[in-house]
Order: C-alpha cells, then sequence, then structure tokens
C-alpha cells in the first residue's frame, strides 16, 4: 500500500494578504521533493495545510491509500509528521526523548529500543543515547527531532527548513542524512528551504513558490 498526497487548488490569507494563490500538486512518488522560494513566500503555510495543522481557506487536501481516498483521524496523522525549524525537547535522555512516539503508539520492550537504536545511528547520534537532551548543540538537536520523527516510519515527512537555524558544519550533517533518505526512498520527504543551492543539492523534484503560486522546476540531476 502506498500513500499520495494530492493538493488542489489550495488558497490562504493572513490579516487580508493572499499567502497562497490556488496551488495544487500530487506528491506520489518516494524520494524528496524540495519547495524553495524567498522567506515569506508562502512554503511554510503550504507545509502546515499539507500536514493538516492549519485548514485553507480554499481548496482540497487529501490522502489516498492506492488511489482510494482516506478520512482524516488519527490514524492518518500517525502515518504523516511535520519537524518544524525548532526543535522542542523533553528533558530527559536522548534515547527517552526518541523512544516516546513510539511509546504513545503502544509499541513496548526491545522494539523500542532496536528501532530507536537504528533512528540514533542513522542520524549519528548513537554514542549520546544516554546524554540528557538539554545539553545537546544546535544541529545535535536538529538531529534529535529527525530521529524522533523518523523512529515512527512516517510515508510523509514533512521537513519545514531543516537547517535554517543551524551552523555550516552541521549543515552538511543534515544534508548527509536527507541524501540517505533519498536513497532509501522508504517515504515521501517533502522539504522547504530559502536556499536554491540546497534545494538543487537534495531534489528528487524541485518546486517553487513565488508570490504565493506553486510551480515546478525542471533542473539536470547530477550523475
Amino acid at each position: 500500500m502506498s500513500l499520495e498526497l494530492r493538493v488542489a487548488n489550495i488558497s490562504n490569507s493572513y490579516d487580508g494578504n493572499r499567502v497562497l494563490k490556488d496551488c495544487s500538486f500530487s506528491f506520489h512518488d518516494r524520494g524528496i521533493y524540495v519547495l524553495t522560494g524567498p522567506n515569506g513566500s508562502g512554503k511554510s503555510t503550504f507545509l502546515r495545510i499539507c500536514a493538516l495543522l492549519e485548514k485553507p481557506d480554499k481548496g482540497e487536501v487529501g490522502f489516498l491509500e492506492d488511489g482510494i481516498p482516506l478520512h482524516e483521524n488519527i490514524q492518518l496523522q500517525r502515518r504523516i509528521t511535520l519537524l518544524l525549524p525548532k526543535i522542542g525537547v523533553f528533558n530527559t535522555t536522548v534515547f527517552k526523548n526518541v523512544a516516546y512516539g513510539l511509546k504513545i503508539r503502544g509499541f513496548r520492550g526491545s522494539i523500542i529500543e532496536d528501532r530507536v537504536d537504528k533512528a540514533l545511528d542513522f542520524v549519528g547520534l548513537i554514542h549520546k543515547k544516554q546524554q540528557k537532551a538539554l545539553t545537546l548543540s544546535s544541529g545535535e538537536t536538529q538531529r534529535l527531532g529527525i530521529a524522533r520523527a523518523l523512529v515512527t516510519e512516517p510515508e510523509i515527512f514533512f521537513l519545514d527548513e531543516p537547517t535554517a537555524s543551524i551552523d555550516h558544519k552541521n549543515t552538511e550533517i543534515v544534508e548527509d542524512i536527507i541524501l540517505k533518505m533519498k536513497k532509501d526512498r522508504r517515504s515521501i520527504v517533502i522539504m522547504t528551504t530559502h536556499d536554491i543551492a540546497q534545494a538543487e543539492r537534495l531534489a528528487d523534484r524541485l518546486l517553487v513558490m513565488q508570490d504565493g503560486k506553486l510551480s515546478e522546476k525542471s533542473f539536470c540531476l547530477p550523475g
């Protein structure tokens, strides 16, 4: 079974200013979709609407499984996840932070330990698993957020400006993690960035938001 996201004629306004203007797109291929555009162009608003955190003023957001529309409910919401630029952490260990999403889904014991260890290893934090999460650097905290999202094995993973608040070294580390996600093709990843060079480095498909309008940009992938 495969999950697909379709948005049709999405429009949205804040304080009388139209932020999104009739945006439509279908996200159905596993891999990395990168949405780029200047700050304030509507990227984050679009992402939050797609992730079911906001309702559009106009238009529809639909999730389909093998072409069959799904109802919006807690089961659907648990199949998608959104990672925001600022990561909130619990005042406990790195391991327990990552395990939290599995515990509330009813997982127990060795299954949690195995999946958390794999997620931490994927983002390069396995050696920090018993460290207090609040002592991590900003770059490590961002990677913790990615691990916490990945451990639930989302079918659609939204990443909002994942390198916006970290330094160049940690940006390279996070980009490498995203490239590993791209290679694995386990899920649909929809990411925003204002950095066009970063978008072109990471994307399978490149989208552009300009003046509230969404379009796809063709570009040549390396290799």
